[in-house]
């Protein structure tokens, strides 16, 4: 009987309504797509640390061709700077519109990572708290899952 729910959880039949617990890093990416802007339910810690891994690594990746492409600026002799070519503009503009398109999924995401571990969505806001806020949510996503986390599930 174990083996018969693996290989369902595998196929990613959870339902969009639920938590997936365990997901594998596909699925997070796919389940970050797919729940764009659902701010209810809740959200496992697989799902919301993959999609964070991978953001991570789009954007570093990015950063780094933003750099290639001639980003950093350039010192003259007589202290003149000029600006960055033409190619580091062009990935800026890219980073920005990956970061537009990323932020409300993203804050859904949290939203639904908080549900899980029973807190409320406006925690987000914690984060506008100078210095500690960052952290404060950071610890927040890190912990498990709750049970009465149930009362934010649709």
């Amino acid at each position: 009987m174990a083996t018969s729910q693996q290989s369902t959880a595998a196929a990613g039949s959870v339902p969009l309504s639920e938590a997936y617990y365990g997901a594998p890093i596909a699925l997070a990416v796919k389940r970050f797509f797919t729940k764009y802007a659902t701010f209810t339910g809740r959200a496992s810690r697989s799902e919301y640390w993959w999609w964070a891994l991978v953001n991570y690594v789009v954007l570093f990746a990015l950063g780094m061709v933003a750099l290639v492409a001639g980003g950093t600026p350039q010192v003259s002799v007589d202290g003149t700077v000029a600006p960055p070519s033409g190619g580091a503009i062009v990935v800026v503009v890219l980073i920005s519109l990956y970061g537009l398109a990323t932020l409300i999924p993203g804050l859904a995401l949290t939203a639904r990572r908080l549900h899980d571990g029973n807190f409320s969505a406006l925690f987000i806001l914690i984060v506008l708290v100078p210095g500690v806020g960052g952290l404060i949510l950071f610890i927040l996503t890190l912990l498990p899952s709750k049970p009465e986390g149930a009362r934010f599930d649709v």
